[in-house]
């Protein structure tokens, strides 16, 4: 199962009750920004980091899961 990075973010701005505008004040970037964010199935970990920082959501937590319950080794 892959993971799509910008559908959880987008999940989770939309449980808080939150808007594309008000991610991106928070995180320095335009709405389109936020919008292409959204799209993308990976992201740079420092986006990530000020995106978790601002949501009060660990997203990096979705990865540290899948990692551990892999069973492949992965080169």
């Amino acid at each position: 199962m892959q993971i799509h990075i910008g559908h959880l973010i987008r999940d989770e701005l939309r449980r808080q009750g939150h808007t594309n505008e008000w991610l991106a004040e928070r995180i320095n970037v335009t709405p389109r920004t936020v919008q292409r964010i959204f799209n993308k199935p990976s992201i740079d970990t420092q986006v990530l980091l000020n995106i978790s920082k601002a949501l009060h959501t660990d997203f990096f937590l979705v990865y540290s899961a899948r990692v551990s319950t892999m069973t492949d080794n992965v080169v």
